[in-house]
């Protein structure tokens, strides 16, 4: 199976979903306690909590794409490929 994209474009990637992770938990946490420097002027959100609530799920989103991610193996067959393998030699159930 050829890669879809080169393994620079993929570790830059990665890099930002880390990057994205730290940099949207400081941004929760700073709206979350209301700092000024994020709610100071008129322009900005009156719900700093709401705004953290909605941050800290795109945290949540970015970490579990980031450890979820498996990536494909070429020296060995897929699952579903054993799979077939191993049970294309079974009998057929009889029901009742």
């Amino acid at each position: 199976m050829k890669p879809i994209v080169s393994a620079m474009n993929a570790w830059s990637c990665v890099v930002i979903s880390v990057f994205a992770i730290v940099i949207l938990s400081v941004l929760g946490s700073l709206y979350g306690s209301n700092n000024h420097t994020v709610m100071g002027s008129e322009e900005d959100p009156e719900d700093g909590p709401a705004v953290a609530a909605s941050l800290y799920t795109a945290v949540v989103v970015y970490a579990v794409r980031h450890l979820t991610f498996q990536p494909l193996r070429r020296s060995s067959p897929s699952l579903v490929y054993k799979f077939a393998l191993s049970s294309s030699h079974t009998t057929s159930l009889k029901c009742c």
